[in-house]
């Protein structure tokens, strides 16, 4: 399953999980998915959705 925002393409971020010691590890920075039913030109889509593509709908 792709973390993908089908509106607009929002995807994971990967970067450095920096602690005060500055011992830097990997870490990924997910979008925040929702899945809803959209209407679109009369049918209902199910999509994945990312919370700031749900506030602009």
């Amino acid at each position: 399953m792709a973390m993908r925002c089908d509106m607009c393409g929002k995807g994971f971020q990967t970067g450095n999980a920096v602690p005060h010691s500055k011992h830097r590890t990997k870490k990924s920075f997910k979008p925040n998915l929702q899945n809803k039913t959209v209407v679109i030109d009369g049918q209902k889509k199910k999509l994945k959705l990312c919370a700031k593509c749900l506030k602009t709908l």
